[in-house]
């Protein structure tokens, strides 16, 4: 395959694709058993070239598990330009969500799922030290890459520095001694800083905060994952948010 292109797998994943954005599909793999009307009435009517293939050969196509029949080749992921977002109008800014060190494509799959729900949101991530747009973020994603921007930025700490200067508010999640998320009035605009899954926020970001919020856990002394702790801060950013808004 190549380079400029990649494998889009599962219903979900694909079915919002031919939704979203066709003509970014270029071929469809099919298992001779796939049925799923609603799925082949788009592809029909994108025109898009199909080839119907028995189980073995679709995973010899795309190796993953819960291919659901059907492997979609696409072009590559596009990343939006950081500059490009934060020239946007007042009144069509959106909240960015900085990743730290990040390295799970799962997570980052889920995140851009969350994001892409909730609305308004855009995910900043780093060239190195972090996981990148690939399949398996995009499989998680189940969609959603096609609603949520994505930048990839040289330097996360320029970038904040950056953001900060355009007139964002930075606030950052700490698992302890942080403002409590269910009390705290959130400014706008923001940008929320998550920390990796094992180490949190480094210390050069978190220099740069203007706030740090906790999630206080009353039950087990256990912890959420970064992508189930980004969920329930963009719940609270969205409704404060809507209510500002509003106001």
């Amino acid at each position: 395959m190549a380079k400029n292109r990649m494998y889009l797998y599962g219903k979900n994943s694909v079915w919002e694709r031919l939704k979203a954005d066709p003509d970014s599909i270029s071929k469809i793999y099919l298992q001779d058993n796939f049925d799923a009307p609603y799925i082949v009435k788009l592809i029909n009517a994108a025109s898009i070239p199909v080839t119907r293939v028995n189980e073995k050969e679709l995973i010899k196509i795309k190796r993953a598990d819960r291919l659901q029949g059907i492997v979609a080749e696409v072009n590559k992921y596009t990343y939006t330009s950081f500059e490009k977002l934060l020239l946007l109008p007042e009144n069509e800014r959106l909240s960015f969500i900085f990743l730290d060190s990040l390295n799970d494509p799962h997570n980052l799959g889920s995140i851009m799922r969350i994001a892409a729900c909730f609305g308004g949101f855009a995910i900043v991530i780093p060239q190195h030290s972090s996981c990148e747009v690939n399949e398996t973020v995009i499989h998680v994603a189940s969609g959603a890459e096609n609603y949520v921007p994505v930048s990839l930025v040289t330097n996360l700490t320029t970038t904040l520095i950056e953001t900060k200067k355009a007139g964002y508010w930075a606030v950052g999640t700490v698992i302890e001694g942080g403002e409590d998320i269910n009390k705290v009035s959130l400014p706008f605009p923001l940008c929320l800083v998550l920390g990796s899954e094992g180490t949190g926020i480094r210390y050069g970001l978190q220099k740069h905060l203007d706030l740090k919020i906790t999630l206080p856990m009353r039950g087990a002394q256990l912890s959420f994952n970064v992508a189930m702790a980004c969920a329930i801060f963009a719940h609270e950013i969205a409704k404060q948010r809507g209510k500002t808004n509003q106001g």
